[in-house]
C-alpha cells in the first residue's frame, strides 16, 4: 500500500502556483481538500457527475458545492460543471450493475469521471489534475491513485496529483467543517445502483 499522504506533502515544494483542474463530486467532499490545496495552487473545480441519480440528487450536490465555494468567495476559485447525461452514464454502469458496491461497478464509475477530468485539464493546458474522491471513507485511494498513475500516462502534459485527503486527519477535519457550515451530506454514493445497496 502506498502513501499517498507522502505523496500530498511534496506540495510544499512546489514553486509559483500551477493550475490544477480537481475533480469535486459533491460539496461535502471538497471542503477539507480545498482548504488544504488552495495555497499552493490556482484550482479550477470540475463538477462533472453522469453518475449521480437522480438529476435532483445532481442539484443538490452541485448546491452544497456552490454555497461552500461562496464561502471561500476569496479564494477565486472557477468551477466547470459538465454536462449531465444519467441515461448514457447508467448504459456503461449497468453492465456491473450486480457488483458489490466498492467493486467493479465502482472502479470503472471512477476511472470514466477522472478521464473526463483528464481530457478537459488536457485540452485547456492545466499543470495537474486530480480528484476528491479518496476522501471518503466508502472508497479506495489505492483504485483512485491507480487510475491517476494510468491517466497521467495517458496525458503526459497533465500531472496527477496523488492523494489520500482522508489521512492526516483530513477525515476528521472534513467532517468537522461541514457540522460548521451545516452543508447538505448526501447517505449514498450517487448512482442508483449505490442507492439501492
Amino acid at each position: 500500500m502506498n502513501n499517498y499522504q507522502k505523496h500530498l506533502q511534496q506540495i510544499k515544494e512546489l514553486t509559483g502556483r500551477p493550475t490544477l483542474l480537481l475533480h469535486v463530486c459533491c460539496g461535502v467532499c471538497s471542503v477539507y481538500p480545498l482548504v488544504y490545496l488552495n495555497d499552493h495552487f490556482d484550482i479550477t473545480v470540475y463538477f462533472s457527475n453522469s453518475n449521480i441519480y437522480p438529476y435532483e440528487e445532481f442539484l443538490r450536490r452541485l448546491g452544497a458545492l456552490n454555497q461552500y465555494l461562496s464561502v471561500m468567495k476569496e479564494k477565486d476559485i472557477k468551477v466547470i460543471v459538465g454536462r449531465y447525461d444519467y441515461d448514457e452514464f447508467d448504459k456503461f454502469l449497468s453492465l456491473n450493475k450486480d457488483e458489490p458496491e466498492g467493486g467493479k461497478r465502482c472502479y470503472s464509475c471512477y476511472e470514466r469521471r477522472m478521464e473526463e477530468a483528464f481530457s478537459y485539464a488536457h485540452e485547456y493546458h492545466y499543470d495537474y489534475c486530480s480528484t476528491v474522491m479518496s476522501i471518503s471513507n466508502r472508497k479506495n485511494a489505492d483504485y483512485i491513485n491507480e487510475i491517476g498513475e494510468k491517466l497521467e500516462k495517458k496525458y503526459p502534459d497533465v500531472k496527477y496529483l496523488y492523494a489520500d485527503f482522508k489521512k492526516g486527519d483530513g477525515i476528521t477535519l472534513n467532517e468537522r467543517m461541514n457540522k460548521e457550515l451545516g452543508l447538505y451530506h448526501q447517505n449514498y454514493c450517487g448512482c442508483k445502483y449505490s442507492k439501492r445497496d
